[in-house]
């Protein structure tokens, strides 16, 4: 299966449990008048960026918080880029969720148990 098709079908699986991602290309390209444009949003950023809703402990005021979510897709055995591992990382330190994933079970499994908080 292509990374395209497990991409759509995580983005499927995360919707129906409560998350929402999107697609972020990241890439440059130039323009027809030679202009090199960005797009995406940072180099390494994973491929599915967004939230998951979590519902917050008591002892944080009962309220409902989004936590930044950012998945990496690769099929078969990629690997993510040094760039990709940095982000994935940076996202975790911060107390969001961020992995490589490769299919849309390991994709639930992630956003089913968030972190507790950043340490």
């Amino acid at each position: 299966m292509s990374e395209a098709s497990i991409m759509r079908r995580i983005m499927v699986a995360a919707s129906a449990a409560g998350a929402r991602v999107f697609r972020n290309n990241v890439g440059l390209f130039d323009t027809k008048d030679g202009r090199k444009i960005r797009t995406g949003l940072c180099v390494g950023s994973s491929d599915l960026i967004g939230w998951t809703p979590v519902q917050v402990r008591p002892d944080m005021v009962g309220k409902k918080v989004a936590i930044f979510t950012a998945l990496e897709v690769k099929a078969g055995r990629g690997s993510a880029t040094k760039d990709q591992a940095a982000f994935i990382e940076a996202v975790k330190n911060a107390g969001g969720i961020a992995e490589v994933v490769r299919g849309e079970d390991q994709a639930l499994d992630l956003l089913k148990s968030p972190p507790s908080g950043s340490e």
